[in-house]
């Protein structure tokens, strides 16, 4: 009953990121295929932590592994993408991956959660509309993570400093686009790692970054590095970092419009 209630309160006091958002005509998809390689054990607590939102909220969720639901008929009943920790390679054909392009084209939302940097990391697209692609990470451990910006919606009640175990990804393959929001504090890092933390951290020397929005290709996009631990998913600070996340996202989506769609093949120049 406490924990419900300390939930409750957390959600409420970020209220203002979901203020525009209508939940009760939001529908979401949480998308967890992975390909070969490894799969975190976190996906399953994921999925569950959105469908309670869902159910507080008022907003609907539904869940899949199949790349089959990649059409422009399915996903244009979508406000939102959410990809939780997918991995490798997550369509099975280049008509999912343009069906995918074509909805971001179209003003649709995507939510990217810790491993989804490892995803689709042959697409010069996809590693754009993301940011760059997963290149390693320091081992499991308690850091911190900045609030960079302390007025955007998406962060509003998290701590300036947040202290929590998780994993510090490094990317490579960046692309400029991003905002970054909140970033990992490279110092509190193990220092038994810190020769590859200079290598993999390139020119960041004190703050890499954990979490990002992107106004890519006619799509909205807001991502975050951390979540690798499937506890986070159920411990309120984290479900707050992720639902308004998601608000953010949603209530930029103002309408899925194919028509604004222009990719005839997935590696088209982004106009």
């Amino acid at each position: 009953m406490i924990r419900a209630l300390f939930v409750g309160m957390l959600l409420w006091a970020g209220a203002s990121a979901s203020a525009q958002v209508n939940w009760k005509k939001v529908r979401i998809l949480v998308y967890t295929k992975n390909g070969k390689g490894y799969v975190h054990d976190n996906i399953p607590f994921a999925v569950a932590c959105f469908q309670r939102l869902g159910k507080e909220q008022g907003f609907t969720v539904d869940s899949t592994s199949n790349p089959a639901v990649f059409t422009e008929a399915s996903l244009a009943r979508y406000n939102a993408l959410v990809f939780t920790s997918t991995n490798n390679d997550v369509f099975d054909t280049d008509v999912q991956r343009l069906a995918f392009r074509r909805y971001i084209e179209a003003g649709g939302g995507f939510v990217g959660i810790h491993s989804v940097m490892g995803t689709e990391r042959n697409w010069y697209w996809f590693k754009r509309m993301l940011g760059g692609t997963f290149a390693w990470h320091p081992k499991f451990q308690k850091l911190r993570v900045v609030k960079l910006d302390k007025e955007h919606p998406s962060l509003a009640g998290l701590p300036d400093v947040w202290e929590k175990e998780d994993e510090c990804y490094f990317s490579k393959e960046l692309s400029p686009g991003p905002t970054v929001i909140m970033a990992h504090d490279l110092t509190s890092l193990d220092t038994s790692q810190r020769a590859q933390i200079r290598t993999f951290g390139g020119g960041y020397t004190r703050l890499y970054p954990a979490v990002w929005h992107h106004r890519f290709d006619g799509g909205h996009t807001w991502c975050t590095a951390l979540g690798h631990d499937k506890k986070d998913y159920q411990d309120p600070v984290f479900t707050k970092h992720l639902f308004q996340g998601l608000a953010f996202v949603v209530s930029q989506v103002k309408k899925v419009d194919f028509g604004k769609a222009y990719a005839k093949e997935r590696d088209e120049e982004v106009r």
